[in-house]
């Protein structure tokens, strides 16, 4: 019968535990303009975000109210993203770093 072969411990360092690293925030900002209808927003905010009719509905009339509406609060790829989708439908947006 073959005798027993142990194995080295792995080190390990007491404290050393790294703290969680949270990816920045991004916010989509949808921007107010002369050119696009509001119906037309509307229909563009559920197309790109699968938003039912009366949430899309809030963010068109807070866009053109106030001027702008953050439509959404995610990672840079995902923020980046959904810029680039809403600017496809002729639509004023950026992104911004969130506070």
């Amino acid at each position: 019968m073959p005798g027993t072969i142990e194995l080295p411990m792995p080190e390990v360092e007491v404290g050393s535990d790294p703290k969680p690293t949270r990816e920045p925030e991004y916010v989509v900002i949808v921007w107010d303009d002369p050119v696009n209808l509001m119906p037309y927003v509307t229909h563009v905010f559920q197309q790109v975000f699968g938003w039912g009719r009366e949430k899309a509905q809030r963010h068109m009339l807070e866009v053109h109210e106030q001027g702008r509406s953050v439509v959404m609060r995610e990672s840079f790829e995902q923020a980046e993203f959904h810029v680039h989708e809403l600017q496809k439908y002729s639509l004023n947006a950026t992104l911004e770093p969130a506070a």
